[in-house]
């Protein structure tokens, strides 16, 4: 009877990958090593190998292991409890701060996906992030940048339990085959019970926490890394080129790039900008050009390009429509903008080192410290879409090419290739680290938002029923929790679903 059970349990893992396939859920290969991973974590559960090493399975297809190395370096770090418990504190503050940032983008992702349904649904490859596996997170970097963002996460955890006074009874990894997906650090469960409110806030808070400052740490590393790169060929290029331009009439391609006009050396947007304000409608100009593309690739040639008129140009794309021709020559005046300016015909003036200024400035000093502070502050932000608008690349690949290696130490021991892959190497770190704090915040139960709303619901509920049965404010508290974690769930998952009913 029991072998008929199993047997008849056994066929839902089947059926389920069978409808993966059939619907698209995932690629054939990919259900097909979830299966193979599945039915082996099966085997070594049921022939107690899994016991045997400490090992379990939980929600069918993860694997928890479990160890209690790294307890005395624990026990190092922690040793200054005072500071833990300081960073404990500020901690929950920031935590604050970047859960209300969350909730906040995920209820915008809300609204503009019921005012502007997407028509495609979004695989599920890449609703997981799974590096190798999503289409914009390859694997070499980001799983190293996701094996120590777990890790310091989980430890950070540990600290503050030790700093408190609980004992850490192990650490483990959640794996599904060689990908690490969590960690864990697991208090001992009486202790957890039994400390206050406030301490176990603390602990929730300093995992999150420990990533976010992780990834400000590596955008300062990024920001030296690229300040060691220069353009193999100083100058600027469009990224862009407009059909029936001067430029497109002279040859100009996108991404070629310009180093001369009239004789005049341009180093970058500022020097261009400079000289083509020299220049008016109408006049022809001698550019000094090296193509990026083609049989003649980094040959420099001289192109002449009749300049078009910049005003005219702007005012053309309201085809006669008197209401835009207003609106855009109040635009146009209040960007300086007149007739007669030049005009090459391009969009998208940019030097050969902008994917390297996007961090730079952090260190060279070329912003005043506030903007380089509030640019920092956001950069995280800006940063998350990388992957994705340059298909799991850190950076444009044409741009990547006109980057070398500058006079720097470091530079000149690694050279251009070392200098990428260790600007791509940081990167993933700041990147993973980020998402990892960030996701962790949003209030849903299990992450670590969702047991800081809980506790702190808990203790404001306290102060507001005082005197109350304690029970019924635990149960008010869970309600709480519960109601928070259906709405913020909801929240998440609606843009997703509303291409299927499109």
């Amino acid at each position: 009877m029991g072998e008929e059970a199993e047997s008849r349990v056994s066929v839902w893992p089947i059926l389920i990958l069978t409808m993966m396939v059939y619907y698209g859920v995932a690629p054939f290969w990919v259900v097909a090593l979830i299966g193979i991973w599945y039915f082996s974590l099966r085997y070594l559960e049921e022939t107690g190998h899994l016991d045997n090493w400490n090992f379990d399975r939980v929600l069918g297809i993860i694997l928890m292991a479990r160890t209690n190395r790294g307890k005395s370096v624990l026990e190092y770090v922690s040793r200054n409890r005072k500071f833990w418990r300081f960073f404990g504190e500020l901690s929950i503050w920031i935590c604050f701060l970047l859960m209300a940032a969350v909730v906040y983008l995920i209820s915008v992702s809300l609204i503009t996906a019921i005012r502007s349904p997407p028509q495609e649904v979004l695989p599920a490859t890449d609703i997981l992030l799974i590096p190798g596996v999503t289409s914009f997170v390859p694997f070499q970097w980001p799983v190293l940048a996701l094996v120590v963002a777990l890790l310091i996460h989980e430890y950070s955890h540990g600290i503050q339990a030790r700093a408190h006074g609980m004992e850490v009874r192990n650490f483990g990894l959640l794996l599904v085959g060689p990908l690490p997906v969590g960690a864990f650090a697991e208090p001992e469960h009486l202790d957890m019970s039994i400390a206050p409110r406030r301490e176990r806030i603390r602990l929730y808070a300093a995992g999150p926490s420990i990533n976010i400052v992780a990834t400000f740490v590596s955008l300062i590393l990024l920001g030296v890394i690229s300040s060691g790169f220069v353009a193999v060929n100083p100058g600027v290029h469009a990224i862009g080129v407009i059909d029936g331009g001067g430029a497109e009439e002279a040859g100009i391609m996108p991404y070629d790039i310009i180093t001369e006009i009239n004789g005049v050396s341009i180093e970058d947007r500022t020097s261009f900008s400079e000289q083509m304000d020299t220049l008016a409608a109408g006049d022809e100009a001698l550019f000094t050009v090296i193509p990026h593309s083609g049989s003649d690739e980094g040959v420099a040639s001289e192109k002449t390009v009749v300049l078009g008129d910049r005003h005219q140009y702007y005012i053309d794309l309201c085809d006669g429509d008197q209401s835009c021709i207003s609106e855009t020559e109040e635009v146009l005046l209040s960007l300086g903008i007149e007739q007669g300016d030049a005009f090459l015909g391009v969009n998208g003036i940019r030097s050969g080192t902008v994917q390297t200024e996007r961090f730079s400035y952090i260190v060279d000093g070329s912003l005043s410290t506030s903007e380089t502070v509030l640019l920092t502050a956001i950069s995280p932000l800006l940063m998350l879409g990388t992957p994705i608008q340059y298909d799991g690349q850190t950076m444009d690949l044409r741009e990547r090419s006109m980057l070398e290696a500058g006079d720097g130490v470091l530079a000149s021991v690694l050279g251009t290739d070392g200098m990428l892959e260790l600007f791509d190497c940081i990167f993933w770190m700041a990147w993973i680290n980020f998402l990892l704090g960030f996701a962790n915040l949003i209030p849903v139960i299990p992450f670590d938002g969702g047991h800081i709303v809980k506790d702190t619901s808990h203790s404001l509920l306290s102060r507001l029923f005082k005197g109350e049965n304690p029970l019924r404010v635990e149960m008010l508290a869970n309600k709480f929790s519960y109601y928070t974690t259906i709405l913020v769930l909801s929240i998440v998952i609606i843009p997703l679903v509303i291409p299927l009913f499109n």
